[in-house]
């Protein structure tokens, strides 16, 4: 069972067909077993359009977290560890350097997730 990694979508607009991109990023990256995601409560999480992607393809549950609930949410320990590493006290001039740092975040967690 593979659970060592962090999958990333860059996308300038998070709607839901950018999230059904994502799960199905999800779905290939996981072609076998049950799959669940813990998820927080943004509307795009729980939208109509989303019923009929979900309603095929069993193997996807979606669990939600209690509304504001940030210290239960795993992904906030993430941030605060891409916050420290990449942003903290840092300027960049430009935001596609901010881009290319985050990036190469991600990159190196996914490596060596237990390293810091």
């Amino acid at each position: 069972m593979k659970r060592d990694r962090c999958i990333t979508v860059k996308k300038k607009k998070a709607d839901v067909a950018a999230f059904i991109r994502f799960l199905q990023d999800i779905l290939t990256a996981y072609p076998s077993g049950k799959i669940a995601l813990i998820l927080d409560n943004s509307r795009i999480h729980h939208a109509t359009d989303l019923q009929p992607f979900l309603k095929k393809r069993p193997r996807l549950q979606l669990v939600f977290l209690p509304p504001y609930s940030p210290n239960l949410n795993p992904v906030e320990g993430l941030w605060m560890w891409l916050k420290a590493d990449v942003v903290n006290t840092v300027f960049f001039e430009k935001f596609y350097k901010i881009k290319l740092h985050v990036s190469q975040f991600m990159k190196r967690i996914n490596k060596h997730p237990m390293e810091r």
